[in-house]
């Protein structure tokens, strides 16, 4: 009975319907004729109930966010229940980068740097060549290699230009430093 003066009020879980659209409503509400058993009604509810889970299976987003999406690494990366064993290439890249900032932290920058940079270029390469990176796989396999080797050239040539006494002489970048300092 709720659910169909919910379809008559347009205030049930397909609101766009009328009574029309329960099979058996009575659509001369007005008049007093209530010819429905008790049964009928059942089946009315049930009727009303498939077709709000129809309207529940839509493809549209919702306009309020209820969850957030996986992340593709989670579930997509590797099959089975191998969630510890499929996270060894982010936690080693991790693990390479706290390294690099600890070093840098206790005085030796340079060493830092480079080590985060080829924690970079790893997961770089790591995400070309392994099919199951767990959580280091984050956009597309194309987009994250990119990522991940463009950061890690750019940390590591700061690094080996760093002053002072660079390791790596790049003639046009001490006159840009100069201009722009001055």
């Amino acid at each position: 009975m709720q659910a169909e003066h919910e379809a008559e009020a347009g205030t049930g879980a397909d609101s766009g319907t009328g009574a029309a659209a329960v099979p058996g409503a009575d659509s001369g509400a007005g008049t007093g004729a209530d010819t429905t058993s008790e049964a009928g009604r059942g089946a009315e509810a049930a009727a009303a109930g498939a077709a709000g889970t129809e309207a529940a299976k839509s493809r549209r987003f919702p306009s309020v966010t209820q969850d957030t999406a996986r992340p593709e690494g989670h579930g997509r990366a590797a099959p089975g229940d191998a969630l510890a064993a499929r996270q060894w290439p982010m936690l080693s890249v991790l693990a390479a980068t706290a390294v690099g900032l600890l070093l840098t932290a206790l005085g030796h920058p340079r060493v830092g740097c480079l080590v985060i940079g080829v924690a970079l270029i790893t997961a770089s390469v790591l995400r070309r060549v392994l099919p199951s990176v767990g959580m280091l796989a984050v956009r597309s396999r194309f987009t994250d290699m990119v990522t991940y080797g463009l950061l890690g050239v750019a940390i590591t040539l700061l690094a080996l230009v760093m002053e002072p006494k660079p390791l790596l002489e790049i003639p046009f970048l001490e006159s840009a430093v100069r201009f722009t300092v001055r």
